[in-house]
């Protein structure tokens, strides 16, 4: 499966990783490659919880577009 994750750098320089799909689904790491790598194995670790727990794996994400 593929999943959008949101990168962004906080306020002490550490990379946070989410996937949006998935509520609660947050990782981090000191480089960018080492946050996605993190939120890569939170992913599979919330879509086995959610499975156990008889929850929807994920929930419906799009896109939109917004003129500014």
């Amino acid at each position: 499966m593929k999943f959008l994750i949101t990168l962004n750098r906080d306020e002490d320089g550490v990379w946070v990783a989410e996937c949006p799909a998935i509520p609660g689904c947050v990782s981090q790491g000191t480089t960018r490659d080492e946050a996605v790598a993190n939120v890569q194995g939170a992913i599979g670790a919330c879509l086995a919880v959610r499975s156990e727990r008889g929850m929807p794996l994920t929930l419906e994400t799009r896109q939109v577009e917004v003129v500014a």
